[in-house]
């Protein structure tokens, strides 16, 4: 397969296409100990990526390890392939990590996608790890505003699929769109988000990868693979 660089428009549709047949978003038992966050920090059209993964004990979610890569793209910008861009790096940082969590929670969209490729999805069936997507904007489909109230949920729907949950973190606060990626279904999805809820709109496992890559790119930490006990 050539590198994702490599690829044109149409070869990247192919390539999703073929990603998409693998795709299991069946429900299953969940017993997690260790859970993950990642995030990616890229400029619209820059070639320098910043990749982050953030382990954390569960339920406490209590800081455990990290894993941090910058690394060059030049796939193009463009709405719908954006993990084209993104996958590269986040693998790198994921390969660093010498013990892997139970579930990953990506910083994007799973299937809520308009080709049910999300970089949550498509990281999760590169890898075979077990993903959701946890974004901040729905990119595609339609949903009711949830009830104010903390945990309140309404389905995102396109046409009559559902491919995610519209989920309200903080009372009277915008909803983040929670979807599955891989090896995880919708209400595992869900049932996960609920656990990792702290004092802010963005549930911890994103938000704690959100600040490290952060800190990262302003150089207050170094590339490689961390202990948070040092």
């Amino acid at each position: 397969m050539k590198p994702y660089d490599e690829l044109s428009i149409p070869e990247a549709t192919e390539l999703q296409r073929g990603l998409r047949a693998k795709l299991d978003i069946g429900e299953r038992p969940l017993q997690l100990d260790l859970i993950g966050g990642a995030d990616i920090s890229l400029n619209l059209y820059s070639t320098t990526v910043y990749a982050g993964i953030i382990l954390l004990s569960f339920p406490e979610l209590k800081p455990v390890s990290w894993s941090l890569v910058k690394a060059e793209t030049r796939f193009p910008y463009v709405p719908g392939y954006l993990a084209f861009r993104e996958v590269p790096a986040l693998i790198q940082a994921w390969n660093q990590l010498p013990v892997k969590p139970g579930v990953l929670v990506v910083d994007g969209h799973g299937i809520a996608h308009p080709r049910r490729m999300g970089i949550a999805t498509h990281f999760g069936i590169e890898t075979g790890q077990p993903t959701i997507g946890c974004a901040k904007k729905l990119l595609t489909g339609m949903f009711d505003p949830p009830a104010p109230e903390t945990g309140s949920h309404r389905p995102i729907l396109s046409r009559e699929e559902q491919i995610g949950h519209a989920f309200r973190s903080k009372r009277n606060v915008a909803p983040v769109f929670i979807s599955p990626g891989h090896l995880m279904g919708m209400n595992n999805s869900l049932q996960v988000i609920r656990q990792c809820l702290g004092r802010y709109r963005i549930p911890e496992p994103t938000r704690l990868a959100h600040e490290l890559v952060n800190r990262f790119r302003r150089g207050e930490l170094k590339e490689g693979y961390a202990s948070a006990s040092g």
